[in-house]
C-alpha cells in the first residue's frame, strides 16, 4: 500500500551478488554509492578518458630523461699494513659503516667535486644564467621586480648547479650486500654515464685524499706532542738523579734493605735469649734477696752448683764422722776433737760456697738486664735505620716511576710517529668501482604508458568523487526508497514527470488519459486513503507542501477524480491566499466557494460546480477574503467542514504550503489525515522533514507522502527506482494486464 514493488535492475543484482555478506546498513550505504556511480559512468568515464588524453599529450612533449649506473664496493674495513686505529678513530660496525659511506656518495662536497670536475654549469641542462634569459626573468628586470643582479663566478655557478644535479643523482645500496647503485638522470645519455662515472671516482678520491689529509695531521700533532714527551723524560731523570746525589745513595736495588732486615732479625732473635735468661736469673735472685740470715740452703740455684754440692758433701762426710768417733770415743778425745774442727771447717766452707754463689747469681742478674737494654737499644737503632732507608726508597721510588713512565710515553709515541710516516705512501681507498655506468638506450623518464594509464585511473577516481560529493551535496528527494529511507514516512504513490507542455493539462489526467503513468499513480495514491482509517465513514484528506510548485493542486484535483469514481469526492480549494482550483478547472470567474460559504454570502449549491465528464464535486476558494486564517479559525469553518463531512464520502483540501503560511498547521487537526506532497529532485529533504515535524505537532495525522514530477527512467537507471506501473513495464503485457476501462470496473467492483 505504501510503495509499489520494488524490482531490483541487472546492475543491483551484480551488486547484491559482490556484498551478500554484509549487514542490510552496510549494503545500502554501499548500494547507495554504486548507484551515485553507476548513474554517472558515462560522465566519469569521459573524464577519465579526457585526463588520459591530456596527459598523453603532455607526456609525449616531455624531453626523455636517461638513467645511468655505476657500481661501487664498499670495503667493509681499510687494508692497512700498520695497526694505527688510533690515528683513524677506529672503524664502526659493518652496517653503520656502510651507511655511512653511502650518505658520503651523496654528501654536498663530493657532488661540488663532481659539478666542478665536470664543469657542469657549461652544460644547458644545468646553466642556471639561462634562467636569467627566460621570458618571465625579462619581465621582472623590466619592473624592477626581484634580486640584484650577481656576477655569476665559478663557485657560484658550481653551488647553483649542484642543486639541479643532487635532484638528478641516486644512491640506492643493494640489499644484502656491500655494493652501492650510484644513479644519475639525464637528457644526453651520454653524460649520464659520464657523471655517474665520475661520481664513484670522485668519491673514491674524496677518500683517499681524507685519508691522507688525516695522516698529515696525525703526524704532525705526534711530531708536537713526542716533543713535548722528551722534555718532560729528560726533566724527569734529571730529578732522580739530583735526588740519588742529595741523599748519598749509590745504589738501593734492595741489598741494603736486606742487611738491614738480617740485623733486626739477629738483635731480635739476641733480645729473646737474653729476655729469657733474664728470667731465669731474676727468679734465683729474688730467692737469695728473701734469705736474711745468710742460711742460702733453701735456695734451689744455689744448691745445685757444682762447689756448693761438693762443699755440702764434705760437710756431710765430716758430720759422719764425728757422729761415728762420738759413740766411740768422749768429747774430749783428740780424735773427737780432731773430727769437730774438720767438721767445722767443712762448714765454713760451705757456707763460702754458698756466699759464693748468692753473689754470682746477683752479678749474673745485673749483666742479663744490661744485656737486655743493650739489645734493646740496639734493635731501637736498627729500626730507624730501616724507616729511614724506607722513606728515601718511596721517594726514590716515585721519581723512578715517574722516568719509566715518562719513558714509555715517549717509547710509543716514537713508535706511532714512525708508523704514520711509513703509511703515509700505504693510503688505501675504502671503496672500488666494480661495474661502470654505460650510455643507457632506452629512456626511463617519462613511463607514457604508465603515466596516461595512471592518469586514466585518476581520472575516473575523481569522477567518482565528484559523483559521490555531488550525491552527498544534494539533499532533494531522489525517489521512493529514499524518501521512506530519509524520513522514515511511507510514500503512498510517485507520480511521473510530464514536462512542462504536458504538466499545464495535467489536472485532469486522470480523467483525459486513464492509461497513463499518471493515472496509475493516483490510483495507487487513492489505494492507500482507502485502506487508512476503515473504521472512519466519511474522510476529510488534507494535501499539503513545502513550497508552491510541488504539484500540489494537480495531485489533489487528480486525487479527487480517481475517488469520484465510487465515493461521493468533494475538492475544496482552501488556499486562500493563492487558490489554483479554479482556475485551472476553468471554472467561471467568479464563482462561488469556500470564502462565500462560511461567511453566509452564498448557499451551498452555490459554491459547489461540477466537474465536467465526471462526478465529481469542487468548492473553489470564492472570494479571497482579507484575513484567511481568521476565517479558518473560525467557529463557522468548522461548522461548516462538519456538514459538508456529513454529504460527502471524501472530502479533499488543498490547502497553503506549509513553510510560507500556517493555514496547512491549523487545517491539519480538522482533517483525519494528511497527505505531503514533495517534489523529487526538487524538494530538500530537511525542508520535507521540518514540515512533517510542524504537521505532527499541530495534531494532524499524516498518512503518507506522495512524490511527484519523478523521472521514472531516470529513477530507475540512477536509483534502482521500480515500479510496476512505470518505466518500461507500462502499458506492456509483462503482468498479463493494462489499466484501461476493464480495470476501472474491475478496481470499482
Amino acid at each position: 500500500m505504501n510503495s509499489p514493488i520494488a524490482i531490483p535492475p541487472e546492475n543491483d543484482e551484480k551488486f547484491e551478488s559482490l556484498v551478500g555478506g554484509l549487514s542490510e546498513e552496510s549494503k545500502l550505504e554501499l548500494l547507495e554509492y554504486w548507484r551515485s556511480i553507476t548513474k554517472r559512468k558515462w560522465a566519469i568515464l569521459a573524464l577519465g578518458i579526457v585526463i588520459a588524453v591530456v596527459a598523453t599529450a603532455i607526456v609525449y612533449a616531455l624531453t626523455p630523461v636517461y638513467r645511468s649506473t655505476a657500481t661501487v664496493l664498499i670495503e667493509q674495513k681499510p687494508m692497512k699494513l700498520l695497526s694505527i686505529d688510533d690515528v683513524y678513530g677506529g672503524i664502526t660496525e659493518q652496517k653503520e659503516h656502510y651507511q655511512t659511506q653511502v650518505e658520503i656518495i651523496k654528501s654536498r662536497e663530493v657532488g661540488l667535486r663532481v659539478v666542478k670536475a665536470l664543469r657542469l654549469w657549461d652544460v644547458p641542462e644545468f646553466d642556471p644564467r639561462l634562467a636569467e634569459k627566460s621570458q618571465l626573468a625579462q619581465w621582472k628586470a623590466t619592473l624592477g621586480i626581484g634580486e640584484e643582479k650577481k656576477p655569476w663566478t665559478d663557485e657560484r655557478l658550481a653551488n647553483s648547479a649542484w642543486s639541479h644535479f643532487n635532484r638528478q643523482l641516486s644512491v640506492e645500496p643493494v640489499r644484502l650486500s656491500q655494493l652501492v647503485k650510484v644513479s644519475f638522470e639525464s637528457e644526453d645519455p651520454k653524460l649520464a654515464s659520464l657523471v655517474a662515472n665520475t661520481v664513484a671516482r670522485e668519491y673514491i678520491d674524496s677518500d683517499r685524499e681524507a685519508r691522507f689529509k688525516m695522516t698529515q695531521q696525525a703526524n704532525t700533532w705526534l711530531q708536537d706532542r713526542t716533543q713535548s714527551l722528551r722534555d718532560k723524560l729528560a726533566s724527569s731523570e734529571q730529578a732522580l738523579q739530583d735526588y740519588r746525589d742529595k741523599q748519598g745513595i749509590a745504589s738501593l736495588s734492595g741489598s741494603a734493605q736486606t742487611m738491614v732486615g738480617e740485623q733486626i732479625a739477629q738483635i731480635t732473635q739476641r733480645l729473646m735469649e737474653a729476655r729469657t735468661h733474664l728470667a731465669e736469673t731474676e727468679s734465683a735472685y729474688n730467692q737469695v734477696k728473701a734469705i736474711k740470715n745468710g742460711d742460702y740452703s733453701s735456695v734451689p740455684a744455689i744448691i745445685r752448683a757444682p762447689n756448693v754440692a761438693d762443699a755440702k758433701r764434705q760437710e756431710s762426710e765430716a758430720a759422719l764422722k764425728v757422729a761415728e768417733l762420738g759413740q766411740r770415743y768422749g768429747a774430749e778425745h783428740t780424735k773427737m776433737i780432731e773430727a769437730q774442727s774438720q767438721l767445722k771447717v767443712a762448714r765454713d766452707n760451705l757456707n763460702r760456697q754458698m756466699q759464693a754463689v748468692a753473689d754470682s747469681l746477683t752479678h749474673e742478674y745485673d749483666t742479663a738486664k744490661n744485656t737486655v737494654r743493650a739489645f734493646e737499644a740496639a734493635l731501637g737503632s736498627a729500626k730507624t735505620t730501616v724507616q729511614s732507608q724506607n722513606r728515601q726508597e718511596f721517594q726514590l721510588g716515585v721519581l723512578d716511576r715517574e722516568v719509566q713512565s715518562n719513558k714509555q710515553l715517549y717509547d710509543m709515541f716514537m713508535n706511532r710517529a714512525k708508523e704514520t710516516n711509513v703509511s703515509d705512501d700505504l693510503q688505501t681507498s675504502v671503496g672500488r668501482v666494480v661495474d661502470q655506468a654505460v650510455p643507457p638506450t632506452v629512456a626511463v623518464k617519462p613511463q607514457k604508458t604508465q603515466i596516461v594509464g595512471i592518469a586514466f585511473v585518476l581520472g575516473l577516481f575523481g569522477g567518482v568523487l565528484v559523483s559521490l560529493l555531488l550525491d552527498k551535496l544534494d539533499n532533494t528527494i531522489k525517489g521512493m526508497e529514499d524518501a521512506e529511507r530519509r524520513l522514515h514516512v511511507p510514500v503512498l504513490a510517485a507520480l511521473p514527470e510530464l514536462g512542462e507542455k504536458e504538466g499545464k493539462t495535467a489536472v485532469t489526467a486522470f480523467l483525459d488519459k486513464p492509461d497513463s503513468v499518471l493515472a496509475e499513480s493516483v490510483r495507487t495514491a487513492r489505494t492507500g486513503v482507502l485502506l487508512s482509517d476503515l473504521d472512519v465513514p466519511h474522510k476529510i484528506v488534507l494535501v499539503t507542501s513545502s513550497l508552491p510548485g510541488e504539484g500540489k493542486t494537480t495531485t489533489c484535483t487528480n486525487l479527487a477524480l480517481a475517488h469520484s469514481q465510487t465515493k461521493r469526492t468533494l475538492l475544496i480549494d482552501a488556499d486562500m491566499r493563492k487558490p489554483q482550483v479554479a482556475v485551472r478547472l476553468s471554472l467561471p470567474p467568479g464563482s462561488k466557494g469556500l470564502s462565500n460559504l462560511v461567511s453566509g454570502t452564498a448557499q451551498l449549491s452555490e459554491c459547489i460546480h461540477r466537474v465536467p465528464k465526471s462526478t465529481l464535486d469542487v468548492m473553489p476558494v470564492g472570494d479571497i477574503p482579507l484575513h484567511p486564517l481568521e476565517l479558518i479559525l473560525s467557529l463557522r469553518f468548522r461548522e461548516t467542514l462538519a456538514k459538508l463531512s456529513q454529504v460527502y464520502d471524501i472530502i479533499i483540501l488543498d490547502s497553503p504550503p506549509v513553510e510560507l503560511v500556517s493555514d496547512a498547521l491549523v487545517l491539519s487537526p480538522m482533517a483525519t489525515s494528511t497527505i505531503f506532497v514533495a517534489r523529487a529532485m526538487s524538494t530538500p529533504t530537511p525542508l520535507v522533514r521540518k514540515g512533517l515535524v510542524r504537521l505532527k505537532r499541530s495534531g494532524g495525522k499524516l498518512l503518507g507522502l506522495i512524490i511527484n514530477h519523478l523521472d521514472f527512467q531516470k529513477s530507475q537507471r540512477y536509483y534502482g527506482e521500480y515500479s510496476g506501473y512505470g518505466g518500461k513495464y507500462y502499458g506492456k503485457d509483462k503482468y498479463g494486464y493494462h489499466y484501461g476501462y476493464g480495470a476501472k470496473h474491475q478496481e470499482a467492483s
